[in-house]
């Protein structure tokens, strides 16, 4: 016959066993995830920006007592340096997958991405993309394999869509086009499909210009686009470029009916706002945004402003994908990359400041990403586009 003092004693060490392995109250271990973005090199800027959400999120997911479904497990940052380059990117995952780490979030650039995923494949390395946003990312079948934000074909479309709605109501002023983008797959890609997209709507796009990566020099390009004369510039670049394309029009006062960026790298930069405002004001942009009416999103903001950086949008995305894959881990109640995988699969990740709605992974995609448009306006960022997370109306053309 047990004693009840036996039966007690045994219930107890079954119920620990069960919850955690923990030996003498030891802390369950850590969790290893990759981080991994573009720290040195010309993207370096983008990269630490990406690096700095990931840690934020580490921080508040650790904070709040780690992975609950394994005993308060605390993730923990394995850190990589892609240098701006795919072939660098690459020797990093085969590191963070020699020292195990359970999953990959990064790695920022669209080639960049194209290559880590490819190289985490092979491993059945989970790696959720913060930002990349060529759609060849998803379209290889890699079930590692997931993008939370919007790629470039649904920007381009949301982008041209909502350019027609605001040309439409302004009486039509805009009706030539000129593209300028940088020479990588995000901004080949892009320039590709808008040129595509626009003449369906009624556009003629007059000229597309295609540029380095570093450019120091864009008085060329901006005689180009005064000889061009087109009614709206669409630029496609990283931050560096666009804020130095933007300038020289400025400086050389070349003045289109309108700026109209698709993910452009500086349009929707609290950075370039407050170092540039009047080559910013009134530049509308198609890109990664917060929603403005959830209350996180502007404490948030202010976290990242009290250490003396600006709220850009590769902050906020990383931040989000930690999270989304921190919960992936949650419910798989495992560091075992096949069940985060499954999990990351099923996802319906909602308690997040996109303006997304619940995450539904089809081949690897968010379907539910979208981009928001935004114009600088008195030294801010405001949303124009859609309605539901409208903060301004939207000035349409700048230039009667």
């Amino acid at each position: 016959m047990t004693s009840r003092r036996t039966f007690m004693g045994q219930s107890a060490a079954a119920a620990s066993a069960l919850a955690f392995p923990l030996v003498g109250g030891a802390q369950p271990k850590p969790i290893k995830v990759g981080v991994l973005h573009p720290v040195t090199g010309a993207l370096a800027y983008s990269g630490q920006q990406c690096r700095m959400g990931a840690l934020m999120a580490i921080e508040d997911i650790n904070k709040a007592g780690g992975i609950k479904s394994l005993g308060g497990a605390k993730i923990e940052a394995m850190l990589g340096d892609a240098q701006s380059s795919p072939q660098a990117g690459t020797a990093e995952i085969e590191k963070m997958n020699e020292a195990g780490v359970s999953a990959v979030v990064g790695a920022f650039a669209s080639a960049i991405c194209l290559a880590t995923t490819q190289a985490a494949a092979k491993y059945n390395l989970p790696h959720v993309v913060d930002v990349g946003v060529a759609d060849q990312i998803v379209e290889r079948g890699l079930k590692n394999t997931f993008r939370f934000g919007p790629g470039y074909k649904k920007c381009a479309e949301v982008a041209v869509s909502s350019l027609h709605v605001l040309n439409t109501a302004a009486g039509k002023p805009a009706r030539t086009v000129m593209i300028v983008h940088e020479e990588s797959l995000f901004g080949t890609g892009t320039a590709n499909l808008l040129a595509k997209e626009l003449p369906g709507y009624g556009y003629e796009v007059k000229e597309i210009i295609k540029h380095a990566n570093p450019t120091r020099d864009f008085n060329n390009i901006a005689l180009r686009i005064k000889q061009v004369n087109p009614d709206i510039l669409i630029p496609a670049n990283y931050y560096n470029e666009y804020a130095l394309l933007v300038r020289t029009l400025q400086q050389q006062k070349i003045t289109p009916k309108a700026i109209y960026s698709v993910l452009g790298g500086a349009a929707s930069s609290y950075k370039f706002v407050k170092e540039f405002p009047e080559a910013a004001n009134g530049i509308i942009d198609c890109n990664h945004w917060f929603n403005p009416k959830d209350k996180r999103s502007a404490e948030l903001k202010k976290r990242v402003e009290a250490q003396g950086q600006f709220f850009s949008y590769e902050v906020f995305m990383t931040y989000t994908a930690m999270m989304l894959l921190a919960d992936a881990i949650e419910r798989a109640k495992s560091t075992d990359r096949a069940a985060i995988i499954d999990a990351l699969a099923s996802s319906k990740f909602a308690n997040h400041i996109m303006p997304y709605g619940p995450t539904n992974f089809v081949n690897g995609q968010n379907m539910g990403a979208q981009p928001l448009m935004t114009q600088v306006h008195k030294g801010d960022i405001k949303v124009i586009v859609p309605r539901d997370y409208r903060e301004i109306d939207p000035i349409f053309p700048l230039k009667g």
